[in-house]
């Protein structure tokens, strides 16, 4: 079947090209419950094939809404807040709603408040906070946001507010235990900055661990996500005479520039010192050698935060909880067993 020329797309093409009604695309693109998951598949694949834009002139006069979700994120020149944001943005278009983004840097009330003026407050249906260090209370969130429908992402675990968030704390157990079971028992650590909340939980996790398994934690250094500091870390370690075998490091990024550092003092990865990251980059793999890490799901955060607002946006007695994605260990070849 041939597609439409380069005239805008309406919603009759995606029709055509889905092989369903205009009505059914139409129930699709304003999320209409009664429809099968099948044909919604459909349809969303020919929205994404023609490059479909809703005509949200037309439909916030039909259901008296805006279209738009407005993101307020913190942090988003690091990998993981970036994610963060893609990944929201990418999924609220293919559920018809348009994006508008607002960068802060603090986690102040103050910042926040003027960054959900910036979005044009009441004019946005709902908000994704992405809310990773600490700074707001919980009833600073509620006040800030008012009326409006929000959830927040990378938020403390148990926060008692709409919330998405990926587990850290097991995160951490399983790269630390990773170690432990090959047998290591000299391991430090390299954190990221413990103003973040994940960086606090992957810290303490780290701790607890070695903990239950009757060990001492060998000395700990914080970074700040970027592979010059971890680079700056691994040396500190060295230079204080540390003895380890393994270490732990809080991201992929600072892993990089630690396993530089060990190159330089003589040691090897992971003959002499195994080394664990956390995110699993893209480049992860590509690393020399390939690095252990702990995978995010920053896709699946993504459609469950928009899923999770969109729900509350149609239902505002939709149940306040918070949705909790557990990580994954990645094992490739920059842990082994000790020497010794």
């Amino acid at each position: 079947m041939a597609e439409p020329d380069s005239r805008r797309v309406t919603l009759e093409d995606v029709a055509r090209v889905a092989g369903v009604s205009s009505q059914t695309v139409s129930r699709v693109v304003n999320d209409h419950p009664y429809v099968s998951d099948d044909t919604r598949r459909r349809v969303q694949d020919a929205i994404r094939k023609l490059g479909y834009r809703p005509n949200r002139a037309a439909r916030s006069l039909a259901t008296q809404r805006s279209c738009m979700l407005g993101i307020v994120t913190y942090g988003i020149d690091h990998y993981g807040p970036a994610q963060m944001v893609t990944n929201v943005e990418q999924t609220a278009k293919a559920r018809g709603y348009g994006v508008t983004l607002s960068t802060i840097q603090t986690l102040t009330p103050a910042e926040v408040r003027a960054a959900i003026d910036a979005l044009g407050g009441s004019v946005v249906d709902g908000l994704v906070l992405i809310t990773p260090v600490v700074g707001l209370r919980t009833a600073d969130v509620m006040a800030l946001c008012g009326d409006i429908p929000f959830v927040q992402i990378d938020t403390n675990l148990g926060a008692k507010l709409p919330s998405v968030v990926i587990d850290q704390h097991y995160g951490s157990r399983l790269a630390t235990q990773h170690l432990l079971d090959l047998g290591h028992r000299r391991l430090c650590e390299i954190s990221g900055p413990l103003y973040w909340h994940g960086a606090l939980a992957r810290h303490r996790s780290w701790i607890e661990t070695l903990d239950a398994a009757g060990l001492e934690p060998g000395p700990h250094v914080e970074g700040d996500w970027t592979a010059a500091s971890g680079y700056r870390a691994a040396r500190q370690l060295l230079a204080q005479g540390a003895s380890f075998t393994a270490l732990v490091v809080g991201n992929d990024q600072m892993a990089l520039g630690a396993i530089r550092a060990l190159r330089e003092h003589g040691l090897y990865v992971p003959q002499d010192v195994s080394v664990v990251g956390f995110d699993d980059i893209p480049e992860a793999a590509f690393f020399e050698p390939p690095l252990t890490t702990v995978r995010q799901n920053f896709a699946a955060l993504g459609e469950q935060s928009v899923e999770y607002l969109v729900a509350l946006i149609d239902n505002r007695n939709t149940p306040i909880h918070q949705r909790v994605l557990y990580p994954q260990l990645v094992v490739r070849q920059s842990t082994c067993p000790p020497r010794e």
